[in-house]
């Protein structure tokens, strides 16, 4: 599989920008919508990739969640591969989670909350467990003091699971 360059990066096949070649305001805009200290972008077509299961969130959250992963990271949770391979990439979903309007037992999906973005790059993330973090709001990555603080929670309670909370949905 060959790394892509991505504009707006968050999922299945998510490689570090590149340069693109572009030039001006292009340019800026496409480092605009990076994170902070990973570079990490939401990745093009990341909603089409498979579900490797849903959550849901307890207060204060209140959220409603889906985490989905690119064709390498479905294969490696197929085989229960760890650490996750170079390339890996999984994408979160979350919204706040409602009553339903038409089921009262059920929750549905309301507002959007954030989609999060962990890309797999035991070179270019040696620092932090081989991982690049993501988080974005309405698109736009959220500060750099937000994004420091994903590797020591993510080392802190799933080190011995390669950084990564989401175990695979049967």
């Amino acid at each position: 599989m060959r790394p892509i360059n991505i504009l707006l990066c968050a999922g299945m096949i998510l490689a570090p920008l590149a340069a693109t070649g572009q030039s001006g305001s292009a340019e800026m805009e496409a480092a605009a919508v990076t994170s902070p200290l990973f570079g990490v972008a939401i990745p093009e077509g990341y909603r089409r990739w498979q579900l490797i299961a849903p959550a849901q969130e307890a207060a204060p959250l209140d959220e409603l969640r889906a985490v989905l992963g690119n064709a390498v990271a479905i294969e490696a949770y197929g085989k229960g591969d760890l650490p996750f391979p170079d390339g890996t990439v999984l994408a979160k979903l979350a919204w706040k989670h409602v009553p339903s309007p038409v089921f009262e037992p059920a929750s549905v999906p309301g507002a959007p909350t954030t989609v999060q973005i962990m890309v797999k790059d035991s070179k270019r993330y040696a620092a932090t467990g081989g991982w690049g973090f993501g988080r974005f709001v309405g698109g736009r990555p959220v500060d750099e003091a937000q994004h420091r603080t994903c590797f020591a929670c993510h080392e802190a309670l799933v080190k011995d699971n390669d950084l990564v909370f989401t175990r695979f949905a049967p």
